[in-house]
C-alpha cells in the first residue's frame, strides 16, 4: 500500500475557501444517485415479451390460415423482398449503426404487433359491414383506401414512437426514424407478403403466371413500398424529436399524414387494372423513390459533418490528432482507415474505434443541444474511455517481429 502511494500521490489540499464551497454541491442534481438503468431494461424484456407473444398469435394464425406447407413456401419467397429492404436498411444505417436489440424490437413489432392490430381492426370492419347490409365490393375498396392506411400505418408508427420513447439515446435524428421505420415497415410487408403469396399460390398454383407476377410485383418491384410509407413518419419523429419528448410525439401525429397519403394512393392504383398499375408505378412511384435515396443521401453527408465537427472539438481538447478527425469524420477517411486495418490485423480493433468515435460525436452533439443533457455528460464520460481504450488497442502492435 504504500509503494502505492508513493507512486500515485493524492491531489494537493484545497484552500480553505474552496473546501466550504465543496461542503454542498453546486447543484441539487448532483446530490442525488444516478437513475439505476435496470428499469431499461425490464422495459425491454417486457417489450420484446409483448412482440414475441404477438409474433406467436400471428404464426399460429397463419398456420390454421394457410396450413404448414403453404406457409412455409410463401414464408421463403418472402425472404426475397425482405432480402432486399433490409440491404437498404444496413446500406442507410452504414455510419451511426442502431442497437441491433432496437432494430430486431421494430421487426417483431412490424411481423406481428402491428399485423395482429390490423387483422384485429378489419375483423370488426367486416362484421360493421356485414351487419350494416353496405355492399361488399364497396367495403373492399374502403378498406384498400381508407381503412388499411389508417390503421396499418398507424399501428407501425406507433411501433417507431415506442422506440423513441423507450430509447431516446439511441434516437439521434431523422436517419435513425427512417431506419426504426424501416425494420417496422420491413417486419409488416414480410408477414403481409406471406398471405399475398400464399393466395395467389394457392389459386393458381405454384408455377403460375398469377404467382410469378404476384412475386414480381411484390417482391422485386415494390419491397420498399411500406419502407418508403413508414419512412414519412419516422423521419419527422426523428426531424422533430431534436427538440424533446413532444416534439417527438408531435412528429409521429404529424407524420402519419403523409404516410397515410402515400399509402391510400399506393392501394388505390390496384383499381387502375395492371396496365394503370405500372403507368402510375413509374410516373409516381419511380420518382418519389429517387426522391427518398437522395433525401437518404443528405441526410447521411449531414451525419458526417456531424461527425468530424463534434470530433475536431474533442481533437482541439486533446482527445485525439486533428488527423483523425478526417480519418473517422468522412466517408472517404474511415474506408481508408478500415483497408489499412485489415491489411494490419487490426480489423475489429478499427472497427470499434470508429464506432466509439461516431457515438462519442453524437453524444457531444446532445449535450450541445441540451436533450438530456445529465445523461449526455454521464455517457460522455463512460464513452471518452471506450473511446480511450479502442484508441490504444488501434496503435497496439498488430504483428508480432519476426
Amino acid at each position: 500500500m504504500p509503494d502505492a502511494l508513493a507512486s500515485n500521490p493524492l491531489p494537493a489540499s484545497a484552500p480553505a475557501e474552496v473546501r466550504a464551497q465543496t461542503l454542498t454541491p453546486p447543484q441539487p442534481v448532483l446530490a442525488a444517485a444516478a437513475p439505476a438503468r435496470r428499469g431499461l431494461l425490464g422495459w425491454a424484456i417486457a417489450g420484446f415479451i409483448v412482440v414475441g407473444l404477438a409474433v406467436l398469435a400471428v404464426v399460429a394464425y397463419l398456420l390454421i390460415a394457410l396450413g404448414p406447407s403453404l406457409l412455409v413456401l410463401s414464408g421463403l419467397l418472402a425472404l426475397i423482398p425482405l432480402a432486399i429492404v433490409l440491404f437498404g436498411v444496413r446500406w442507410i444505417d452504414r455510419w451511426e449503426p442502431e442497437p441491433r436489440g432496437l432494430l430486431v424490437f421494430g421487426f417483431l413489432w412490424g411481423a406481428g404487433m402491428s399485423v395482429a392490430l390490423a387483422l384485429l381492426v378489419d375483423v370488426g370492419v367486416q362484421l360493421a359491414v356485414y351487419v350494416s347490409g353496405v355492399d361488399a365490393s364497396a367495403g373492399e375498396v374502403l378498406g384498400g383506401v381508407l381503412q388499411a392506411p389508417v390503421v396499418e400505418e398507424s399501428a407501425k408508427g406507433l411501433g417507431v414512437l415506442l422506440i423513441f420513447l423507450a430509447a431516446r439515446r439511441s434516437f439521434d435524428g431523422p436517419v435513425d426514424g427512417i431506419v426504426y421505420a424501416a425494420v417496422v415497415a420491413g417486419g409488416f410487408a414480410f408477414t403481409e407478403n406471406i398471405l399475398y403469396f400464399a393466395q395467389s399460390v394457392a389459386y393458381s398454383g405454384l408455377i403460375s403466371t398469377d404467382a410469378a407476377l404476384t412475386v414480381f410485383i411484390r417482391g422485386i418491384m415494390s419491397p420498399f413500398a411500406h419502407v418508403m410509407f413508414t419512412s414519412a413518419t419516422g423521419f419527422l419523429i426523428g426531424l422533430w424529436g431534436r427538440r424533446g419528448v413532444a416534439g417527438g410525439i408531435g412528429g409521429f401525429f404529424v407524420g402519419l399524414i403523409p404516410a397515410m397519403l402515400l399509402h391510400a394512393v399506393w392501394n388505390a392504383t390496384a383499381l387502375l387494372g395492371l396496365g394503370g398499375w405500372f403507368l402510375v408505378y413509374l410516373v409516381v412511384q419511380v420518382p418519389l423513390f429517387a426522391g427518398a435515396i437522395v433525401l437518404v443521401v443528405r441526410l447521411r453527408a449531414q451525419e458526417a459533418k456531424l461527425t468530424a465537427q463534434r470530433l475536431g472539438e474533442y481533437a482541439a481538447a486533446g482527445w485525439l490528432s486533428p488527423g483523425e478527425v478526417a480519418a473517422l469524420g468522412t466517408p472517404a477517411g474511415r474506408r481508408q482507415a478500415r483497408g489499412w486495418a485489415r491489411a494490419n490485423g487490426v480489423g475489429p480493433a478499427m472497427s470499434r474505434y470508429i464506432r466509439d468515435a461516431t457515438r462519442l460525436a453524437f453524444t457531444r452533439q446532445r449535450i450541445v443541444t441540451g436533450r438530456d443533457r445529465i445523461g449526455a455528460q454521464r455517457d460522455e464520460q463512460e464513452l471518452l474511455a471506450a473511446f480511450t481504450a479502442s484508441r490504444q488497442a488501434v496503435q497496439a502492435p498488430s504483428r508480432p517481429a519476426a
